[in-house]
C-alpha cells in the first residue's frame, strides 16, 4: 500500500514540477528581462508565466515520447 502511494505521488510530482518551474521561469523572465512597451509575451506577467508553464509542460515527458517514436527492434 505504501509503495503504491509513493509511486502515485512521484508520478504526479514528475508531471507538475516541470510546469511549476516553467511558470516560475516565465515570471522571472518577465520580472528581470521583460519590456514595458507592448511586447506580446514579456510585457505582461500573466502571459509570460503561462508561456513558461506551457514550455514546462512540453518538456515534461520528452524522454518517454522519444522512446515511443523510435521503431522497435523486432518489428519489421
Amino acid at each position: 500500500m505504501e509503495s503504491s502511494r509513493t509511486q502515485i505521488i512521484w508520478k504526479w510530482t514528475r508531471r507538475i514540477l516541470p510546469v511549476a518551474l516553467g511558470a516560475l521561469g516565465g515570471y522571472l523572465y518577465y520580472h528581470f528581462i521583460g519590456c514595458d512597451r507592448g511586447c506580446a509575451i514579456t510585457g505582461n506577467p500573466w502571459s509570460s508565466t503561462m508561456y513558461g508553464a506551457v514550455i514546462g509542460l512540453i518538456l515534461t515527458n520528452w524522454k518517454t515520447k522519444a522512446k515511443l517514436l523510435q521503431p522497435k527492434e523486432n518489428e519489421q
